[in-house]
């Protein structure tokens, strides 16, 4: 049988680096080369660590936490060496290897053991082609989780990625805009375990698997080693044969205090964890009686599920299911926001939908006054007579007769089959009623006055 492990790598969401004060920021379109940068993370000469970022120490309690795992009480930093040109201290700090007590062990996620969580600061950014290093990244803090070799395929490893994602989402541990990357360990029957590098995205992950198993079937492996995925072949290729433990000569670091984590801290993460999506989801379904297609586009961001969670509250599931998943949803992202970043009270969307459910506005001002938010929020409620819905036909057939007055071409086009023409005639009408006029009624009076 086909065994896959995972080692997941993710920045943690600090706004300093592991060891020193410089800012941790990842990715391209951040600040130049080479300045987020001071004599501790780029290794000069004489340079101490300073004590490591509590920030970075408690993400990674949270995770681990969430994932179930242990948490340890007594971490000691180790420095693993390797000699790489991204490495200017020759050796890296992490709470991992032989001799060390990872953060968090021991774990369960969704029927996946989890091995361990543990903290580690990143390399710098080296380009082997033009030999350039960037140690603006150098010393941020990482976070690894390892999983026992549980999979069999990659559906169920990209499923279970999808859920761990989504999850980390809900306590905005890990910088989302990165992503994760996986390195990746399979094995098949009476074959060397073989582990492929930094995959980073789940397409790639699921590519690589499917070819490595195939490659390992073909060539069955006789010794461990280490290999890279080629994005644009669709292939793996060998890298080096597999360290072993020894070969990064793991010792205990001297520079750096053990740190030692209390019962008060780990309670005090623990209690403001909030709901996996997999419970949420299923309490949708059950609960609520929410249909799964809808539950699963709720439960993808925390705050939308919260959100929606206390619309329902009120408001019938089935007006506020489509007003939370699609009006809502598309609003946010027309003006490619989240829904943290707007200030819109489950208050007024409340009163928004009950107005709609009452027939006192139409569904074309309501979506207009949802769009009209933007930054902020405000009770419609207060304004609801400047915006109630004209349902009186001696109001709604003088707008049809003005419409029909100064629109004959259309007139005529209705007249001889064209549906759209209608339709057209109807958005007037809703022009000159700024949007408030029945749309039944306008549609009625419209085809009695033409025919």
């Amino acid at each position: 049988m086909t065994k896959i492990g995972l080692e997941i790598h993710g920045y943690l969401m600090t706004k300093e680096k592991l060891f020193c004060r410089c800012k941790s920021e990842h990715g391209l379109k951040h600040s130049k080369p080479n300045t987020n940068i001071c004599p501790v993370c780029t290794a000069q000469p004489g340079a101490k660590p300073m004590l490591p970022n509590k920030k970075a120490v408690d993400r990674t309690i949270q995770i681990s936490l969430i994932l179930g795992c242990k948490i340890n009480k007594k971490l000691v930093w180790q420095r693993k060496h390797y000699d790489w040109p991204d490495l200017p201290k020759g050796y890296q700090n992490t709470i991992s290897g032989p001799y060390a007590t990872p953060v968090g062990e021991k774990g369960k996620f969704l029927g996946t053991r989890i091995t361990e969580c543990h903290l580690e600061e990143d390399p710098a950014a080296w380009n082997p082609k033009t030999g350039e290093i960037d140690y603006n990244r150098s010393g941020s803090p990482l976070i690894e989780i390892v999983t026992e070799p549980d999979f069999k395929n990659s559906e169920e490893v990209v499923e279970w990625l999808k859920q761990l994602i989504a999850t980390l989402g809900y306590i905005k541990a890990i910088d989302k805009k990165i992503g994760i990357k996986a390195d990746i360990n399979i094995s098949i029957p009476k074959g060397k375990r073989v582990e492929i590098k930094n995959i980073n995205s789940l397409k790639n992950i699921k590519a690589a698997i499917e070819h490595e198993i195939q490659r390992q079937k073909k060539d069955l492996p006789k010794t461990q080693e280490t290999r890279m995925f080629d994005e644009s072949k669709g292939t793996t290729t060998k890298m080096r044969s597999k360290e072993d433990a020894q070969d990064y000569r793991f010792i205990s670091d001297p520079d750096l205090s053990i740190i030692k984590i209390e019962k008060q801290r780990i309670e005090k993460i623990k209690s403001h964890l909030p709901e996996t999506p997999h419970k949420k989801l299923k309490k949708l379904i059950k609960k609520h009686k929410i249909d799964k297609k809808h539950a699963k586009v709720l439960t993808k961001k925390l705050e939308v599920v919260e959100f929606f969670e206390k619309i329902i509250e009120t408001v019938n599931p089935k007006l506020a299911i489509r007003w939370v998943t699609e009006e809502l949803m598309s609003v946010l992202n027309y003006t490619k926001k989240e829904l943290e970043d707007v200030d819109i009270s489950p208050k007024h969307f409340i009163e928004l939908l009950t107005l709609l459910d009452q027939n006192k506005i139409t569904e074309l001002k309501a979506q207009e006054l949802l769009r009209s938010w933007g930054e902020k929020s405000s009770s419609p409620k207060k304004h609801s007579r400047k915006h109630s819905q004209i349902s009186n036909k001696e109001e709604v057939q003088k707008l049809a007769k003005k419409v029909i007055q100064q629109n004959p071409k259309a007139v005529e086009d209705y007249k001889n089959g064209e549906e759209k023409a209608m339709n057209f005639l109807i958005g007037q009408v809703m022009r000159l009623s700024e949007k408030r006029a029945d749309y039944i009624v306008t549609k009625d009076l419209l085809k009695e006055l033409i025919e």
